[in-house]
């Protein structure tokens, strides 16, 4: 029976197996080091044995991002709160992305639609449509969420150094404003502010508050 295992069984792979070497791969080294043949010599085999688990390097790529979402759904969308669903979702997904780095670009260009991806999505839009939401409308809200982590995290980098995360803190560069040319934009930067962490939470609560518009009247 052995015989005719592939060479890519016959070395311990599953798909499994590979996606989380690629992502390992990816956040010690970047994407840019994420090549077919690279990752084949991290695993010990060729590289063509790995189209035996992904058919492509889009799939792989696919398959990273995936993995990116597979750590953040488990403990989700369990129906007892739409608001406490979405926000925990919120925050399980940025401290993931804040986790790998390396990844989040490719979060922000592939829908990464594969089965287990899909699997979590309809999970979520049965939790949203219970919760009142008309289905069309509960995919609106899942994808706004979705994008406005994203978004957060690709344009506000503060996985780093708490210097290095001021530093790119978009408000940082107006500290320096003349007051007398721009004065509210100088006063509002120099008035205390609680830091990105806080903006997140204000403008992730707004965003559900105006959701609950959408839902359907309780009888």
């Amino acid at each position: 029976m052995s015989s005719n295992r592939t060479r890519g069984q016959r070395a311990g792979l599953t798909r499994q197996v590979v996606l989380e070497a690629a992502l390992a791969l990816a956040d010690r080294e970047g994407l840019k080091a994420l090549s077919m043949r690279r990752l084949g010599a991290e695993l010990g085999v060729e590289a063509m044995t790995l189209y035996h688990h992904v058919s492509s390097k889009d799939a792989l790529l696919d398959g990273v991002v995936e993995q990116i979402f597979t750590e953040v759904v488990p403990p989700l969308f369990h129906g007892a709160s739409w608001r406490a669903d979405l926000r925990d979702y919120a925050h399980a997904l940025r401290a993931t992305l804040l986790a790998h780095p390396n990844v989040v670009p490719l979060v922000v260009s592939r829908p990464a639609t594969t089965p287990q991806n899909l699997s979590f999505m309809e999970s979520a839009l049965a939790s949203l449509q219970t919760a009142g939401f008309p289905l069309g409308r509960a995919l609106d809200v899942l994808y706004a969420v979705s994008g406005f982590v994203v978004g957060h995290i690709a344009t506000v980098p503060d996985g780093a150094s708490e210097h290095q995360r001021t530093a790119t803190d978009p408000l940082h560069p107006l500290l320096d404003l003349d007051p007398e040319e721009f004065p509210l934009l100088a006063e509002a930067a120099r008035t205390e502010r609680p830091g990105p962490d806080s903006r997140f939470d204000f403008a992730l609560d707004a965003m559900l508050s105006g959701f609950d518009a959408a839902r359907r009247p309780r009888a």
